[in-house]
């Protein structure tokens, strides 16, 4: 049988969600048109638009849809002048977003050190924009926002937070985080992948990266992806709905680590020691790097990555494990396992086997290598 559990890379997507889009490419209508049919088009964004606030506890007002978390990321980054601070663990899209940010280390587990932050904000005369993930996508370590957002407003600083891979995971509330831009991303819920949202709070607006027609209040032009944020409006309900579910995974999770851990004693758990993501594994094999156990798997049938999807095709080490401290070849030798709210213990069991397997052959080799040598 094939296994996903790659579900931070990407989620399936909900029969609902394709029921919905299906039916919304079969009708004709720009957003932007004042006819029936443009009403119509208009309707069916403002209903999502709707949708997507009440996941985050914002207002629909404040949702601005964008063709993915990467842009909104960068909206987020690029629409105000002034300085930009981020976490030295952040997504690539944030990272790039901002070359000249200044980067804020974590320790061991992978959170933000809060004293390195509140140094790096003291004396700043310039806006700054803060810029911190909720949970990351490679080791699903949980960051303390709250006390994030504390601190930086004591300095007159935006916060900007990716919550791409927490929401539908925990509760992801503007109001009660404070922050003032937050990014989503449909495909990581059950939606469709090339949709998102930057969602911005009141009295705030982002300098344009798109401009040209008034779509999305002059905050973004281009003619709306009406199936697609269509869509992004039934995942963000699906997935409010079904957030109290979320939790039980990590039960699953956990089942697996310790029968890795039996497999292989060597084994690297990494941001095990810190609250995490429920699905989220970053597990390193010592001695084999994370291309070789994902291509292994692969072989077998079983679907993970080696760290973030947009880079996992790069030989070089994951820079999150790299600001954790880890050295190259421990960095190099992770791979992610995620799973899905439909991810069944036979599913888990056959990984393990796989993985073990894989395992047992490395340290065969490795006393074959010592033997020779």
């Amino acid at each position: 049988m094939d296994i996903y559990l790659d579900h931070n890379a990407t989620t399936p997507v909900h029969p609902e969600v394709v029921d919905r889009m299906t039916s919304v490419l079969a009708q004709t209508g720009n957003a932007s048109s004042v006819h029936r049919f443009g009403r119509l088009a208009r309707r069916m964004v403002d209903d999502a638009r709707e949708a997507v606030a009440q996941l985050v506890e914002s207002s629909a007002a404040n949702v601005v849809f964008t063709s993915g978390g990467t842009e909104a990321n960068n909206l987020a980054l690029c629409g105000f002048s002034g300085q930009a601070v981020v976490s030295a663990v952040e997504h690539d899209s944030v990272l790039a977003a901002r070359a000249d940010a200044s980067k804020i280390p974590v320790d061991h587990k992978g959170v933000v050190d809060l004293d390195q932050l509140r140094e790096m904000l003291v004396g700043r005369d310039e806006q700054v924009v803060v810029s911190v993930m909720y949970a990351n996508n490679e080791t699903g370590v949980i960051q303390p926002i709250a006390e994030i957002v504390s601190l930086a407003k004591k300095h007159g600083a935006l916060v900007h937070c990716d919550a791409i891979q927490a929401a539908g995971k925990l509760s992801v509330s503007m109001r009660e985080l404070g922050v003032d831009l937050l990014s989503l991303s449909a495909h990581k819920i059950g939606g469709p992948q090339g949709v998102g949202a930057l969602v911005v709070r009141n009295g705030l607006d982002p300098e344009p990266l798109l401009r040209g027609g008034g779509q999305e209040r002059r905050r973004r032009a281009g003619t709306e992806n009406v199936s697609g944020i269509a869509g992004f409006g039934v995942a963000a309900t699906l997935a409010a709905d079904r957030l109290s579910e979320f939790a039980s995974i990590a039960a699953l999770r956990d089942h697996m680590e310790h029968r890795l851990s039996d497999a292989a004693p060597d084994a690297i758990f990494h941001g095990a020691s810190r609250e995490r993501l429920a699905n989220t594994s970053c597990v390193g094999l010592p001695g084999m790097t994370g291309e070789i156990q994902v291509m292994t798997l692969d072989l077998a049938g079983v679907a993970v990555s080696a760290g973030s999807a947009c880079s996992s095709g790069k030989v070089t080490p994951s820079h999150v494990l790299l600001a954790m401290g880890a050295d190259d070849e421990t960095a190099k030798s992770a791979i992610r396992v995620s799973l899905g709210a439909d991810t069944r213990a036979e599913e888990i069991d056959r990984f393990v086997d796989v993985w073990s397997d894989m395992a047992g052959r490395r340290s065969l080799n490795n006393e074959k290598r010592r033997s020779v040598a």
